[in-house]
């Protein structure tokens, strides 16, 4: 049964749409790496070797939904990963899992069963 307070599915389907692109994924992925402090957009484009232009649209879409905070630092913007998103997110995709019992089966027996995880 779902528990209702880590996740609604609105929320979930939100944030899986702001990551199905694989720039956004990469930016994310990218200030988990940097989690706390987070970055600056300029080093998360350098990092990505991606154009300002370019960046700053995916930057806009993952703060849109959540998976970023933001925060001025004079003349420059700090990008941080919702944590705490993410987590619930990772808590809604495995609330139910070995019926509803996720202890049972995350991580040992799901990395067990998967016979060919490259």
């Amino acid at each position: 049964m779902l528990n209702n307070c880590i996740m609604e599915k609105g929320t979930a389907i939100a944030v899986f749409e702001s990551l199905a692109s694989g720039v956004r994924l990469d930016v994310f992925r990218l200030l988990v790496r940097h989690a706390p402090e987070g970055l600056v957009a300029g080093e998360i484009a350098a990092a990505l070797e991606l154009p300002a232009t370019n960046l700053s649209f995916h930057l806009k879409a993952l703060t849109q939904s959540g998976l970023l905070g933001v925060t001025q630092e004079g003349r420059y913007q700090r990008y941080r990963a919702n944590l705490a998103l993410m987590a619930s997110l990772i808590g809604y995709l495995s609330d139910e899992c070995c019926g509803g019992n996720p202890g049972a089966c995350l991580p040992g027996a799901a990395m067990a069963a998967c016979t060919d995880c490259d």
